[in-house]
């Protein structure tokens, strides 16, 4: 069960996609989660053949057994009859797909009338036994009974990807109070001139069909990325007393959910996608976050997060860091104020950035040193086009 977020502790696996026995790869999407948040596509990253997978409906905690990944030629022994693990807080981490013990088959298949070879079979093959028809002694499953049912052909019910706006509201709570509780933040704000790439927008979308256009929020998006590879500091997590920086830089953006609530999937390697590239993934992880599809690793390996308001928000705002990770960037509303430059008063589009920081990982220097890097990508629009090397 893989972590998805620090305010996960359990999950519950609503639908495999792949059957036992099938060959996987990395990034092939394999199961469907239901947490909190609503449901997550999980993905693999392991190669070679998935057996023993866990009944569909059964909750698990976080880094608790989906299935087994089974490499090529290797044997792999059958797990002795236990019962599920049982739910316990976990303090989890970002991490990708696990694999420990699976309930047994005994304890996963709860159906009285059910043969022992059957009910291991039925584990193998993902069968739920409570939708099977015996047609042994009183009704008995029977090996051969499981067999038909895996091969019968199934409705296709995908999983609902509706989320309770209550529950969301608890996991939210969970989060930030343990963050606020654990965390000594400390918070810097700018007021940064938009002007250069107000007009670097304004030229690039001109004569350009709406759906290749850019966004404000993609040069935000991408001159925060560049900013962290410039001051890397503020880029990754603190685990087991000390900062664990990322190379790679992985983009949390906030994403407002209608009726309520919050989730934040990663724009990967944010620093490197070229602006088309970079709206175009924007676009598509807020729809998804909206409509439900969010993948594991868009929820895990966040190493930053970007909270941004929009032209409706307000005009600044200091964002709570989700942990474990070092910071978060928050932008408000771009409007027109007035601005010094060169001596004269004039009125500018102008935006409020922010940075809350993990006062245990950094210091007010480093994060006015973040900011300005910030600023100046800003200031150079054509910097941020391109892809960086």
């Amino acid at each position: 069960m893989p972590a998805l977020g620090a305010d996960m502790e359990q999950g519950r696996l609503v639908q495999w996609c792949v059957p036992a026995g099938a060959r996987v790869k990395p990034g092939d999407v394999v199961a469907v989660v239901e947490t909190q948040k609503g449901a997550i596509d999980v993905e693999i990253f392991l190669e070679g053949v998935l057996v023993d997978p866990v009944p569909v409906g059964t909750e698990l905690p976080v880094d608790a057994v989906l299935a087994y990944v089974r490499a090529e030629g290797e044997a792999v022994q059958a797990s002795p009859p236990a019962a599920p693990p049982p739910v316990q807080p976990v303090a989890p981490v970002a991490t990708r797909v696990t694999a420990v013990a699976p309930p047994g088959p005994a304890a996963a298949m709860s159906h009285g009338k059910a043969s022992p070879g059957a009910r291991k079979r039925a584990a193998e093959l993902g069968v739920d036994l409570s939708g099977v028809a015996g047609t042994g002694p009183e009704g008995g499953i029977s090996l051969a009974d499981v067999e038909r049912a895996a091969q019968a052909p199934r409705a296709a019910t995908a999983p609902a990807r509706n989320w309770d706006p209550a529950q969301m509201r608890v996991a939210i709570a969970a989060a930030m109070s343990r963050s606020k509780r654990e965390i000594p933040h400390y918070y810097l704000v700018q007021a940064i001139d938009f002007g250069a790439a107000q007009r670097w927008l304004d030229d690039f979308n001109a004569g350009r069909a709406p759906v290749d256009r850019l966004l404000p929020a993609v040069l935000l998006l991408k001159a925060t990325a560049l900013a962290l590879a410039e001051v890397p500091g503020f880029n990754g997590y603190w685990r087991d007393g000390a900062a664990q920086l990322s190379r790679a830089v992985h983009v949390g953006w906030a994403v407002n959910l209608r009726g309520g609530g919050l989730v934040v999937p990663a724009v990967h390697d944010a620093d490197r996608a070229s602006l088309p590239a970079l709206m175009a993934t924007l676009r598509d992880v807020v729809q998804r976050a909206r409509s439900g599809g969010l993948r594991s690793s868009e929820l895990a390996d966040s190493t930053v997060t970007v909270t941004s308001l929009g032209e409706r928000g307000a005009d600044s705002v200091l964002g709570v860091i989700y942990p474990p990770q070092l910071a978060v960037v928050g932008f408000g509303r771009i409007a027109p104020r007035p601005w010094v430059t060169g001596g004269q008063l004039a009125v500018r589009p102008v935006v409020q950035a922010s940075l809350a920081a993990d006062h245990r990982a950094s210091d007010g220097h480093a994060g006015a040193r973040f900011l300005e890097a910030l600023d100046a990508a800003l200031q150079e629009p054509q910097r941020l086009e391109g892809k960086r090397p």
